[in-house]
């Protein structure tokens, strides 16, 4: 099976915002899953379960669906290497470097991932990096700056390698949106379960070897409860929609989730938790919008036309 490589549209529709901001939501809660989880189990294993549980569901899902996984050797060796650029490299870069340095400024250096996205596309993908489309994402990268807070930014420059780490994880992702353009041929489940279950064959012999299953203790019930949370609606699901935006709206679309996910995050924990909201989170989540609007450029079209008219 071929998988051709159209050029991706140049503007995301309506639904493709609503799917972004769903998607933002599911890994916005992520978040919250993996504190649970990690709770009593190492990061590793929590991984396998993710990835694993997420893979079964979807390869189910595409049975019920009708579709076929037979999609040749080819895809199927494709699915492995989007598997490391997607999951495997940055996961691993994530989990080791938040482990020196705090959630708050990864979270910030996880928001670079739209800025290297932009760049690779430019350089590799031919898509022209224009000049409200670089203003809103260093807009959105600034949004999110703001958003989390000044004290996040306490650690910068200290563990350098950590934070070394964490840029390569976005780098790893800003080139898996460029290799995942050659699944736009292919039902978004189809390549969501392709990629889960490459993921899924390459950490299994990882996790046996440095924290094997039968070392650890059997899962209590919140632990139980938050690593299906993590798996099916976090991963299982939100990767259904990645895929889906992917097909339709471009890598350097899809990446901008990473600007959403810490509003997610935040209203989640006023809604759920009873935080409170601060001026810096609503100014924070202004230049988030507003970085978004550059981007997607009709507001600012639509006035430019009504000036001429």
């Amino acid at each position: 099976m071929t998988m051709p490589m159209p050029a991706p549209p140049a503007r995301m529709s309506t639904l493709d915002w609503v799917l972004l901001l769903a998607l933002s939501v599911l890994w916005g809660g992520s978040f919250f899953f993996n504190a649970l989880a990690l709770a009593q189990w190492p990061p590793l294993p929590v991984l396998l379960v993710r990835v694993g549980l997420a893979a079964l569901a979807l390869l189910l899902a595409v049975r019920l669906a009708g579709l076929s996984m037979a999609v040749g050797r080819s895809v199927w060796l494709a699915f492995f290497g989007m598997g490391i650029l997607n999951n495997l490299i940055p996961f691993s870069l994530f989990l080791w470097g938040q482990q020196q340095i705090p959630s708050g400024l990864a979270s910030i250096l996880n928001a670079m991932t739209p800025i290297f996205t932009v760049l690779v596309m430019h350089v590799f993908g031919g898509e022209r990096a224009t000049g409200p489309k670089i203003a809103g994402v260093l807009a959105g990268f600034a949004g999110v700056a703001i958003l989390i807070g000044p004290d996040a930014l306490s650690g910068l420059g200290l563990n350098l390698l950590a934070q070394l780490a964490c840029i390569g994880a976005t780098v790893s992702y800003a080139f898996s949106g460029l290799y995942g353009r050659r699944f736009r041929a292919l039902p978004p489940l189809v390549s969501a379960a392709g990629q889960l279950s490459a993921s899924t064959l390459m950490t299994l012999p990882i996790v046996l070897v440095v924290s094997p299953p039968w070392a650890l203790p059997l899962p209590t019930g919140q632990t139980a409860l938050a690593l299906l949370g993590l798996a099916l609606i976090s991963t299982a699901l939100a990767y259904v929609i990645f895929f889906k935006v992917m097909r339709s709206a471009g890598p350097s679309n899809v990446v901008l989730v990473t600007f959403l996910i810490p509003v997610s995050a935040i209203l989640l924990g006023v809604g759920l938790l009873g935080e409170t909201l601060l001026p810096r989170h609503f100014a924070g989540m202004a230049a988030i919008f507003a970085g978004l609007a550059l981007i997607d450029g009709r507001v600012f079209g639509r006035n430019r036309a009504l000036r001429r008219g």
